[in-house]
């Protein structure tokens, strides 16, 4: 997808902000953009806001380009953050592709309001078919893995350069394809989140407010659950 795309529902979402806001600043490329254009609303426009930075990668960023931030301790107005796959209709997401799903869905959350931003790409009739994320403890990990593969996941460790990734939290990722397509997933939820040792899946199941889509051709459409 063109970064066209990404950049016009990026601007549409850095639109949403108002003076005093505290904004949840969700991580991955399409959020770099809403970044930069919150930055020169800062600039130009004399916005002011503080941020809730929901990996290391986007705090640094954030950071950079002048923007004030502070600890997760309190509810956001407003959280805007990508995703990997949004599910027509309902709104249901699945995140993590990043590797930030446990602090994003903290800071999701909490928030007052939580908006997606993504491109036209990510939008699917049915979750699954991106490789579902969940975030476990390196502890066991390897007993926590076949519980999650008789559940049906086909668990994959997340490698980088021949490593285990490791989130922010210390914790790895199993990347989880085995669940498409993903019928129930408030009983798939349920389900992982028994498992000792699963921190946090990348179903995210919670209300969200609407989800911006860009379009190749700069367009920007606008979806309710």
């Amino acid at each position: 997808m063109s970064d066209l795309a990404r950049r016009a529902a990026a601007e549409a979402a850095a639109a949403l902000a108002e003076d005093g806001m505290r904004l949840g600043l969700g991580t991955g490329r399409t959020m770099e953009m809403v970044l930069r254009a919150l930055a020169r609303r800062m600039r130009e426009g004399g916005l002011r806001f503080t941020g809730v930075a929901t990996s290391a990668a986007t705090a640094a960023r954030a950071r950079a380009l002048g923007i004030a931030l502070e600890e997760a301790d309190a509810p956001c107005d407003l959280a805007l953050d990508g995703a990997d796959e949004v599910e027509r209709g309902s709104l249901r997401l699945i995140k993590g592709g990043g590797g930030a799903l446990l602090r994003e869905k903290i800071v999701a959350e909490s928030a007052r309001r939580f908006v997606v931003v993504a491109e036209a790409g990510k939008l699917v009739a049915r979750l699954g078919a991106f490789a579902l994320p969940v975030e476990v403890a390196a502890f066991g990990h390897a007993a926590t893995a076949r519980r999650v593969a008789a559940l049906g996941g086909a668990p994959v460790l997340r490698l980088r350069d021949g490593e285990a990734v490791r989130t922010d939290n210390a914790n790895l990722v199993l990347d989880c394809p085995g669940f498409a397509p993903i019928r129930d997933p408030y009983t798939l939820e349920r389900s992982l989140r028994a498992i000792a040792g699963v921190v946090a899946t990348g179903l995210f199941l919670l209300p969200v407010e609407r989800a911006l889509i860009g379009h190749a051709d700069g367009r920007v459409e606008v979806l309710r659950p």
